[in-house]
C-alpha cells in the first residue's frame, strides 16, 4: 500500500489510519525528504483571513471516496464563510512542472456555480516563506460519481523553493465539503500541442447562386491552404455572398449540398473545416455554422443565437445553445458575427472547455473580437468580409492576417501558457472567479 499522509485538525485528534490523502509522501521521498509518519496529526491546518468567517473543519472518519476518511469543511451558517485546509509540501525545483490533484464531494452547495465556492490551489513559496509567482487553481474538472476531480499542471516559478497546498470553502454558509485523495507530484514538461489553422478572406461576386459561391471558396482552399493544415475556416453566409438572393432562396438542410461539396474539400485536405450557411429545418431558417471532420462528415453545428434586426426582419430564427465540439487536436466552439457584440457566447464556449473559438463574421467590432479572446483566454479565428480575417492568440495579438483573396495561416500551440504580468496564467482564475450566480436581468 502507498504511504499515507496524516491529517491534522488544528491539533485535534486525527483519524489518520482511516484517511487517504495520498501522493505527498511520494513527492517527499522523490525529493529526498523524510515522509511524515502515518500518525502525524499536524500536517494539515485550518486557515481563514478572519476568525469570524472561518469554516468549521474536521477529519471525518465516515465519509471517503474509496474508503472512509476525508478532510471536511462546513460553512457553519456564516454568511461570509471563507477558509481552507493548508499543508506545506517539501522543496520544489524552479522551472519543473508539478501536478496537483484533489477530489471533493459536497452537500447543500449553492448553485449554479460550484467553482466559486470550492477551490484546490498551489501556492508557491520562496525560501523565506514569502509568495513566489502566482497561485495556481486546479481548474480542470472531471466528475466521478459523487466526487469531482480537480487537477492542474504548472511550472514552479523561478524563485520558488516550496509549495503549499490549499483546499478551500468560500461563501457557502449552508454547505459541507469533503476533500480526499489529494496528491502533489512532479511531472514531465507537457509536450507542445501544435495546430495549423488556415482562414479564408474571400468575397465572391456575381456567382449566379449558392453552388457558384461555394465553388469559389473551394478553389481558393484547394489552391492556397497548406497540405498539413488541421483546421480551415470559411466566412459567414458563404452560400449567399455574391448571389443577390434572399435567405429562403439558398437555405438548405444539414447535411446538404454545401456540406457534401465542402466535405470533399475537407477530406482532400485531411482537415477540419467550418463554414457559415443558412440551414432550413421545416419552416424554420437558421444562420448556422457547420463543422466538418477530416473525413468530410458533419461533426456538429451551431445556430446563431444573437440575430441583428436585419436578420430577424429577413425571417431568420435564433438558436438557443452554445455547443462545443471535441476534435482530434482539442475542443472547438463557434459563434457567428453579431454574437461577438455580446459577452455570453464566447464565455459559454470557454466555460465548456473550448480552446479555440471560430468566428465566421460578415462585419463587426475588432475591439470586441479582441476582448472575447482576452477575457476568455482562448484562441480566436475569424473569417470575414468587412471584418478582417486573422488568427488571434489569447493575449489579443494577431498571429496572421489575410488580405482579400488570400488565406491566413498560423500554427497555434494549445499547450502554451500565456501569463499576464502580476496576474499569472488566467485560465484557472477565469474558471474559478467568474460569477454565474448573480442574475443579469
Amino acid at each position: 500500500m502507498a504511504p499515507v499522509l496524516g491529517l491534522g485538525v488544528c491539533g485535534a485528534r486525527a483519524y489518520t489510519d482511516r484517511v487517504r490523502i495520498l501522493g505527498l509522501a511520494l513527492l517527499f521521498a522523490a525529493l529526498g525528504a523524510a515522509a511524515p509518519r502515518i500518525d502525524d496529526a499536524e500536517g494539515w491546518t485550518l486557515w481563514s483571513p478572519r476568525e469570524e468567517i472561518q469554516p468549521r473543519g474536521w477529519s471525518d472518519p465516515l465519509v471517503g471516496r474509496e474508503a472512509p476518511g476525508s478532510l471536511a469543511l462546513s460553512g457553519a451558517s456564516k454568511p461570509g464563510v471563507f477558509g481552507e485546509w493548508r499543508r506545506a509540501a517539501s522543496a520544489v525545483e524552479p522551472g519543473r512542472w508539478y501536478r496537483l490533484t484533489a477530489y471533493y464531494r459536497t452537500k447543500d452547495m449553492p448553485r449554479p456555480s460550484e467553482r466559486q465556492h470550492v477551490a484546490a490551489r498551489i501556492a508557491w513559496l520562496q525560501a523565506n516563506g514569502k509568495g513566489a509567482g502566482r497561485q495556481e487553481y486546479a481548474w480542470k474538472t472531471e466528475r466521478e460519481g459523487e466526487w469531482t476531480k480537480l487537477s492542474v499542471e504548472a511550472p514552479a516559478p523561478p524563485d520558488a523553493a516550496a509549495a503549499r497546498l490549499e483546499l478551500r470553502l468560500a461563501y457557502a454558509p449552508t454547505a459541507t465539503l469533503w476533500w480526499d485523495d489529494v496528491s502533489f507530484e512532479p511531472v514531465e514538461t507537457p509536450a507542445a500541442r501544435p495546430v495549423k489553422v488556415a482562414t479564408v478572406n474571400l468575397r465572391p461576386l456575381n456567382t449566379g447562386g449558392r453552388e457558384g459561391s461555394i465553388e469559389r471558396f473551394a478553389e481558393l482552399v484547394e489552391k492556397d491552404v497548406p497540405a498539413d493544415t488541421d483546421l480551415i475556416l470559411l466566412p459567414e453566409g458563404a452560400t449567399i455572398v455574391g448571389t443577390g438572393l434572399k435567405y429562403p432562396d439558398i437555405a438548405e438542410t444539414v447535411p446538404g449540398p454545401t456540406t457534401e461539396r465542402l466535405g470533399q474539400v475537407a477530406k482532400a485536405k485531411n482537415a477540419w473545416l467550418a463554414v457559415g450557411l443558412y440551414e432550413r429545418e421545416g419552416t424554420v431558417i437558421y444562420n448556422t455554422a457547420v463543422l466538418l471532420d477530416r473525413e468530410g462528415r458533419v461533426a456538429g453545428k451551431y445556430r446563431k443565437v444573437y440575430l441583428p434586426r436585419e436578420e430577424m426582419d429577413g425571417g431568420l430564427t435564433p438558436g438557443d445553445s452554445y455547443p462545443t465540439f471535441q476534435t482530434d487536436f482539442g475542443r472547438v466552439g463557434m459563434m457567428i458575427c453579431w454574437d461577438v457584440q455580446y459577452a455570453d457566447p464566447a464565455r459559454a464556449l470557454a466555460l465548456d472547455g473550448a480552446e479555440v473559438v471560430l468566428l465566421p463574421i460578415w462585419g463587426g467590432s475588432e475591439t470586441l473580437a479582441a476582448a472575447r479572446a482576452i477575457e476568455n483566454h482562448v484562441f480566436l479565428v475569424t473569417s470575414g468580409y468587412d471584418h478582417p480575417t486573422y488568427v488571434m492568440d489569447p493575449m489579443g495579438e494577431r498571429m496572421a492576417q489575410a488580405p482579400e483573396g488570400k488565406v491566413a495561416v498560423a500554427t497555434i500551440d494549445l499547450a502554451k501558457r500565456y501569463e499576464w504580468p502580476w496576474l499569472g496564467s488566467m485560465r484557472g482564475r477565469f474558471y474559478h472567479e467568474i460569477r454565474r450566480d448573480v442574475p443579469v436581468e
